[in-house]
């Protein structure tokens, strides 16, 4: 008679097996494009590399730098410039970026960024992710300094509470196209009663 173990060690066996095949065939009918929904086991594992990235040293850090207005007025223009792309100016990850990356930008407001520590978060902001798309910006050359990080750190405990006041001032930092900008020139000169001039147009080669 087969003991217990033995059992329940061949019985988890088949199905890791099963579910190994079962994946293999569905990348083959349908291959690796990141146009396609994540399943719930990928949206899961996605879930535990984030909340794994971080060391257990890491975690238990705390933000060092105490909570201002000042502080969070100038996360909120850190994030509007450098995060907001991906993220989205309230952290919902509603961008054409966030959203046709795979797995998507997660929701920052909801408990599953929200539950993270202090530590975690700024550990994932320095070293990114790997496989999700976040990069890392520690020790990068766009002046990025773990000072920038503590605060961004601040700034997402404030996502849930961003009010629409504040968005509108970001969407005035957010980065612009060629296209925007232009956009935006018109405007202004047709606001101040000017006559629109001639912009040249551009080609663009793919």
């Amino acid at each position: 008679m087969l003991k217990p173990s033995l059992f329940l060690a061949g019985a988890l066996s088949v199905i890791v097996v099963a579910l190994a095949a079962a994946g293999i065939f569905v990348l083959a009918a349908r291959g690796f494009s990141a146009r396609e929904r994540p399943s719930a086991l990928e949206r899961w594992v996605a879930r535990r590399a984030r909340s794994l990235a971080a060391p257990a040293g890491a975690k238990e850090r705390v933000n060092p730098i105490p909570n201002s207005p000042e502080v969070l007025a100038e996360a909120r223009a850190h994030w509007a410039d450098h995060c907001a792309g991906c993220h989205a100016n309230n952290g919902s990850g509603d961008t054409e970026m966030g959203k046709r990356m795979y797995p998507p930008a997660p929701d920052m407001r909801q408990i599953e960024t929200q539950q993270l520590t202090d530590g975690e978060l700024f550990f994932i902001i320095q070293n990114g992710v790997r496989m999700t798309g976040m990069p890392g910006w520690g020790e990068s050359n766009h002046g990025h300094d773990e000072q920038d990080s503590w605060k961004l750190v601040a700034f997402i405990r404030h996502l849930p509470l961003v009010t629409a006041e504040e968005e509108r001032e970001m969407q005035s930092l957010n980065p612009k196209s060629p296209d925007e900008l232009r956009e935006e020139q018109e405007e202004k000169e047709f606001l101040n009663g000017e006559e629109p001039h001639e912009h040249t147009e551009h080609e663009h080669h793919h």
